[in-house]
């Protein structure tokens, strides 16, 4: 079986588990766009501008958080578990057990991506076309590979029990000073200082170019540089964890 038939079977398999788990699927799902509710809502409501700004910033929070929270405390969760003792029996590569990893983290994360467009198309002035949404899409689904890679580097280097308080703080740590809740000019001078090196600035960057029009190549750059350094952090996390539970 070729690799992109065995990543879809892989990605399939793990889609069922999770959408069998209704307490996991709606808060993961729907918590981005309550949270857009009750903190920037009001803000939003204002006018075209700020509705984009905040909708994209938002869509941005929610990719980022699904992938680092959820899915890194999930793969942390499940390492002990005996269904990942069986996927490890199979003829995979790293490739495919990766590969269908990010399918699975990234199809959640349009999904909470696209609650918070919904909720704000129906309640704010925002001001985006179709084009444009197609555009952020494409970059929800780019941008967001790096999160998930990061999300399964602290799923195979921290142990189940840190790994819910590891996620939290770096999740919304990178929220906050990545701009994602505030835009980046009301933040502290230290953290503007640091905020356009995050891959949450770099990501919300790439986002606002959506609306604003200016261009998304630094930000592309800036992703893709994480996406590099923690793909192979996190291909190292998995072979250290298979030497130490099957070598």
């Amino acid at each position: 079986m070729s690799t992109l038939l065995l990543t879809r079977a892989h990605a399939r398999i793990a889609l069922l588990d999770l959408f069998r788990s209704p307490g996991y699927v709606v808060p993961t799902v729907a918590f981005p766009a309550l949270f857009f509710a009750l903190f920037d809502l009001q803000y939003a409501r204002t006018q075209a501008p700020v509705a984009d700004a905040t909708t994209l910033a938002f869509m941005a929070f929610a990719v980022s958080g699904v992938c680092l929270y959820q899915f890194g405390v999930g793969i942390a969760a499940e390492r002990g578990r005996p269904w990942e003792r069986y996927l490890r029996t199979l003829p995979a590569s790293i490739a495919v057990r990766f590969g269908a990893r990010i399918v699975s983290a990234l199809v959640f994360a349009v999904l909470a991506a696209g609650c918070v467009a919904v909720f704000s198309h129906f309640t704010t002035p925002i001001d985006l076309d179709a084009q444009q949404w197609l555009q952020a899409a494409a970059f929800v689904i780019a941008g967001g590979v790096p999160f998930v890679l990061i999300g399964i580097t602290i799923g195979y280097w921290v142990s189940a029990r840190a790994a819910v308080p590891v996620a939290t703080a770096l999740n919304l740590l990178l929220a906050y000073a990545g701009g994602l809740w505030l835009p980046p000019q009301y933040l502290p001078h230290a953290v503007q200082q640091l905020s356009p090196y995050l891959p949450t600035r770099q990501f919300a960057d790439l986002l606002w170019s959506v609306s604003s029009g200016s261009g998304a190549a630094h930000a592309l750059a800036g992703l893709a540089i994480y996406t590099a350094i923690f793909a192979a952090i996190a291909a190292i996390g998995y072979r250290r964890d298979e030497r130490k539970r099957y070598a």
